[in-house]
């Protein structure tokens, strides 16, 4: 397959802003604003340091995949990597392992936007929201890459202006005492309930799961590099952008609730970031956090189906997938494939109608086994990337990973510590049980399409 071979056929429709919007909304998904209680409840305000190492891991994997994004940008991204540089079967693995976590990501997604949609119209049921959203941004995804682009950035901006805005009236309260009579707060919340570590090492290492999962989705900048105008100044600055992103919008965020309110407090009274707002007095703060979460869900849903729409599209052209797949429509949107995803993403709208509560959580543990996959995939990829390269050509790249191999090495044994931790967390070990059923699906279909002689040749891409 020849460098650029997918990205002349699908259109260079994102601009640097569409880019860097991308890869904020993917730093910063619901798990923020969702999830980042039952994650406070594990590490206390320990939690800061599982954000801080966790951070740095995915600077390493989002440095790796900046690499070979900048030197190859093609849309089926690691995917592609994956089949030239550890072979067909890895290709044919990870393509459909990424799909498949965004089906599932997509399926949690939805669910959420049918819960707080219940927040103001307790008579809607979720199922029929969650199918409202499906159809919605599956007609997004079917324009243009620009309209899936112009939509991402408007959702990622709402997320980035609410949090922002809550960390400058968060730091109003703590510093000059607004809301609170005049009187600055004291910084003791963060070491009088038990200490800093109240929970001890366990506490951290069991909250690096959920932290993890919360991360998921930042290595959409490299797919969208298959259709980025400059892909050679937008990923570099996009992907060393995601650190000060998690340091300012995790750190910063969830250490302004834990100097504010007691961090075994948090969660028990409502939304953090409601009370925040509420405090200094700004009317409508529910309402105004409900809908933030809205978009934030929407927009990690628009970016799913844009990614798996890429990933089958991908797969057809390397002939690990139908070849169905591997036709654009005029716009140059890979229509097929979005159509697909969307249709199994009805399973989602199904699961709301038979067992709306406990959806989020298993298809949350499920997704994180497979963006790991997808992340080893990543640093493994890379590392036989580098192999391949003369000494002239490593001197050449542009976008260099730091620390290589050493940074390599030590982020795959981080996310090989996280997948033990798992099976210590019982909401998380039905992720351990899909898994292996997963992976033995994918094999069995491997070797199948190699029977039938589907792997034989690479066919042509045509338009409808």
């Amino acid at each position: 397959m020849g460098k650029n071979h997918q990205s002349e056929k699908l259109q260079r429709g994102l601009d640097n802003r569409h880019i860097q919007l991308i890869a904020l909304g993917g730093a910063i998904g619901v798990g923020l604003f969702y999830g980042s209680s039952a994650t406070i409840q594990m590490a206390g305000p320990s939690v800061l340091l599982s954000y801080l190492v966790g951070g740095l891991v995915i600077f390493t994997i989002m440095r790796a995949l900046g690499e070979m994004a900048v030197d190859e940008p093609v849309s089926g991204s690691f995917s592609s990597y994956a089949h030239r540089y550890l072979g067909p079967f890895a290709g044919y693995f990870t393509g459909w392992t990424y799909w498949f976590m965004w089906v599932v990501v997509g399926m949690a997604e939805i669910t959420v936007v049918g819960v707080y949609v219940n927040y103001w119209f307790l008579d809607i049921p979720q199922w029929l929201t969650a199918l409202a959203v499906l159809v919605v941004i599956t007609l997004i995804n079917l324009a243009n890459v620009k309209a899936f682009g112009e939509f991402e950035f408007w959702f990622a901006l709402v997320k980035v202006v609410a949090i922002i805005g809550m960390i400058i009236l968060g730091l109003g309260i703590i510093l000059f005492g607004f809301g609170n009579g005049g009187q600055p707060i004291a910084f003791e919340n963060l070491w009088s309930h038990g200490g800093f570590v109240p929970n001890g090492i366990k506490g951290i290492l069991m909250s690096l799961v959920l932290v993890m999962f919360s991360f998921g989705g930042v290595e959409l900048v490299g797919i969208t590099a298959g259709e980025a105008k400059n892909p050679e100044k937008s990923i570099p600055s996009a992907i060393n952008n995601v650190v000060w992103r998690i340091l300012i919008f995790y750190i910063g965020a969830l250490g302004i609730m834990m100097v504010l309110y007691p961090w075994n407090q948090i969660g028990t009274k409502g939304s953090p970031f409601v009370l925040i707002f509420d405090k200094v007095g700004i009317p409508g703060a529910a309402d105004i956090i409900n809908f933030v979460v809205i978009t934030a869900a929407l927009s990690a849903f628009n970016s799913g189906l844009f990614s798996s729409g890429r990933m089958l599209y991908n797969l057809s052209l390397q002939n690990n997938g139908p070849q169905y797949f591997g036709k654009l429509s005029k716009s140059g949107s890979p229509r097929r494939g979005v159509l697909f995803s969307s249709f199994i993403l009805l399973v989602a709208v199904v699961l709301n109608y038979i067992v709306p509560e406990k959806v989020f959580l298993y298809i949350s543990s499920v997704a994180t086994v497979a963006v790991i996959t997808s992340w080893t995939i990543i640093l493994i990829a890379q590392l036989k990337f580098r192999q391949s390269k003369t000494e002239n050509e490593i001197e050449k790249l542009a976008f260099k990973i730091p620390l290589y191999p050493f940074s390599t090495y030590l982020a795959l044994t981080f996310l090989a510590l996280v997948i033990i931790l798992m099976a210590f967390i019982p909401e998380m070990r039905i992720a351990l049980y899909v898994a292996p059923i997963w992976f033995l699906i994918l094999y069995i279909g491997y070797k199948k399409g190699q029977r039938d002689g589907s792997h034989a040749s690479v066919s042509r891409t045509t338009k409808e």
